[in-house]
């Protein structure tokens, strides 16, 4: 299977779902998207690896594992978003030490965030890809998340969306398909991201 490599578009705020955010990560050669849904703590750790201006007055989780990192010369080679299942993604880590290769498995929000730090590419394979990427036609918002606090972290794996049952969105269980892409484009036209991965989501369970 062919990898693609994604560049991070940009951070986009939930308007459903307090403290939580649409990280919108870009196809290199190729117009797609893939939004994830991830918590506040890791769409802060992520903004201030982004930010290089900002440092923190105490190291975040991401930075610690950065420092013991080079402490003991291992290297974050690459970041493989290698698997999608129910609508939640699966990353692995690629290191190295001593010309040792290891793989360690990942959240995707927190192997993104380590990708930043040791600036490693991100790749994915081309048929996840083909089944959860969107086209966009604007930029996301990128939200000012500085001051957000750790305890408003998303309690379920990042995925496309949140769960249907959730009192706070939408449910577009009910729809058919080519509603649901009428719907999308709408979500995308509002730079509803978050909702658009959401309808996305839905979109590969039917189509599944």
């Amino acid at each position: 299977m062919s990898l693609v490599k994604l560049t991070i578009k940009g951070i986009s705020y939930s308007q459903t779902q307090n403290g939580a955010y649409a990280l919108i990560l870009n196809e290199v050669d190729g117009e797609r998207k893939l939004p994830i849904v991830i918590g506040a703590f890791e769409a802060q750790s992520i903004a201030i690896a982004l930010e290089k201006e900002i440092k923190p007055p105490r190291p975040l989780t991401h930075d610690l594992f950065k420092s013991f990192a080079d402490r003991f010369d291992i290297v974050v080679k690459q970041v493989i978003i290698h698997k999608l299942v129910d609508g939640v993604f699966y990353s692995s880590i690629i290191c190295e030490r001593d010309k040792i290769e290891e793989i360690i498995d990942a959240r995707t929000s927190d192997a993104i965030a380590l990708a930043l730090r040791f600036q490693a590419p991100i790749f994915t394979y081309k048929n996840i890809l083909d089944k959860a990427g969107i086209y966009l036609n604007t930029n996301p918002i990128e939200d000012d998340i500085e001051n957000v606090e750790n305890d408003d972290v998303l309690s379920t794996p990042e995925t496309f969306g949140l769960e249907d049952e959730s009192p706070k969105g939408e449910s577009f269980s009910q729809y058919s398909v080519e509603e649901l892409y009428t719907k999308l484009e709408e979500a995308v036209q509002n730079e509803d991201y978050e909702k658009a991965a959401r309808i996305r989501d839905e979109i590969s369970k039917k189509e599944s």
